[in-house]
């Protein structure tokens, strides 16, 4: 054999090949040398084909078992901040701590494209393990499948996770009441800027990074300190679409001002480069909720004692429709004086965000 074909088999052994995903040698060495390996923990290194928990476990939390699913695809599959991995674990827990519950364990499933590097998905299997221990959950189970090249862009991912809810906690989009207030608990926008930065390799004095981070101990303070009507964590969409979503669902008006969205000037810098509008874009690491005006003070004082929440802020009101304003929605006092409606978003500003 010459030097150029151990060469080439060489770098052949490091990229994933479909023998990965055919259920042979080759998968099964994938699972259990590099899947299995970076999550290890009782419930996957038994190798089943389910994970098997104690309910007395979750009861211990609460009465209620939350459960969510969700896929990521995102483009690149590492960014500023994060990478495919850290989304798809924060993205699972967040989903869960919207209601208030406490996240327990996740499910994994990787669909994986012929040809993506070894190396790649190392990064990208550590990087979720370290998110997975900083959100305090574990990955129990999961599936691996490899699709032939230009089936899919590089890899997806697939996380399910279950959570519990603590006794006599009932947080819903259909709960505002008029003269509630809207809290968000930080800056604004900064994953779908630093998305679309990452693509288009734009030129920034500061690097934008992506917020991807756990909200569960945020969450946790706030229930601990206020009533909590609604909460929602502003993902695709962003923050927009997350009040319109509670101004129909409640069959209110919420009112924002503009003067108090935090954005940061890089984001706004972006959003002007690309046409964009801040209040849409996507984020990983900040919510919208809905509490009592009287409720506020605390809440806030909560939320700022949280590393990451020392910008939240009070960004809108509810009002009732009235004959004037005859529909629930959504508008905005802006920094002119005017007002103008935040309608849903239509189309996609940025696909393949999360």
């Amino acid at each position: 054999m010459s030097l150029q074909q151990k060469v080439d088999i060489s770098r052949e052994i490091q990229r994933i090949t479909l023998a990965h995903g055919s259920g042979g040698v080759a998968m099964r060495d994938l699972v259990e040398n590099e899947i299995v390996t970076a999550f290890s923990n009782p419930h996957l290194d038994a190798l089943e084909d389910q994970a098997r928990i104690d309910l007395r476990e979750l009861t211990a939390f609460g009465d209620q078992l939350a459960m969510t699913t969700d896929s990521f695809v995102v483009d690149p599959l590492e960014f500023p901040g994060g990478d495919i991995g850290t989304l798809a674990v924060n993205g699972t827990v967040n989903d869960l701590a919207m209601c208030g519950a406490k996240p327990r364990h996740l499910t994994c499933g990787l669909i994986i494209e012929e040809g993506l590097s070894l190396d790649t998905l190392r990064r990208i299997l550590s990087s979720m393990k370290k998110a997975a221990d900083i959100a305090g959950v574990t990955i129990v189970s999961g599936d691996t499948k490899v699709v032939h090249k230009g089936a899919a862009d590089k890899l997806f991912i697939n996380t399910s996770g279950i959570g519990v809810i603590p006794e006599q906690t009932d947080i819903s989009a259909s709960g505002a009441q008029v003269g509630d207030v809207v809290i968000v608990n930080g800056w604004v926008g900064d994953h779908g800027a630093t998305i679309m930065a990452s693509r288009e390799d734009l030129s920034l004095d500061t690097q934008l990074q992506s917020d991807c981070r756990p909200l569960y101990s945020e969450v946790n303070a706030l229930l601990k300190s206020s009533a909590v009507h609604c909460l929602r964590d502003a993902t695709r969409g962003g923050i927009a679409t997350v009040l319109n979503e509670f101004a129909d669902s409640s069959d209110v008006r919420i009112v924002l001002d503009q003067s108090a969205i935090p954005v940061r000037d890089e984001v706004r810098g972006v959003c002007e480069l690309l046409g964009l509008d801040p209040l849409y874009l996507a984020n990983e690491g900040k919510f919208v909720a809905v509490v009592p005006a009287s409720d506020a003070e605390n809440a806030l004082r909560a939320l700022k004692q949280c590393p990451g929440a020392e910008n939240a802020c009070v960004i809108g009101r509810v009002e009732a429709v009235t004959e004037l304003r005859s529909y629930a929605g959504v508008s905005m006092k802006t920094t002119f004086g005017s007002e103008r409606m935040i309608d849903m978003l239509t189309g996609d500003q940025l696909p393949r965000i999360c």
